[in-house]
């Protein structure tokens, strides 16, 4: 499973984007996001993804929670986001 970091300065339609390549050729993607900023970012970029892949009669579902991860060796608590596409 690919993981695809967001930032609260993503393009949402780039992230989605780049989250429909990664469901061309595997079932789920894994985003990371650390703050609500990148959170916001995040979810438009799913919604947005939904619109390019529905069309081919796939649905996606997304499945949320905490993840601790580490930036310049700092411990951090992301929301991780892992989208299956059916």
């Amino acid at each position: 499973m690919e993981t695809l970091k967001v930032a609260s300065g993503s393009n949402p339609k780039s992230v989605a984007g780049a989250i429909a390549a990664v469901l061309e050729h595997d079932s789920k993607v894994e985003l990371l996001a650390v703050g609500a900023g990148a959170v916001n970012q995040t979810v438009k970029a799913i919604a947005i993804t939904r619109g390019y892949v529905a069309p081919k009669g796939t649905e996606l579902f997304a499945v949320i929670s905490f993840a601790k991860i580490e930036i310049d060796g700092n411990e951090k608590t992301a929301i991780r986001f892992v989208v299956e596409a059916h």
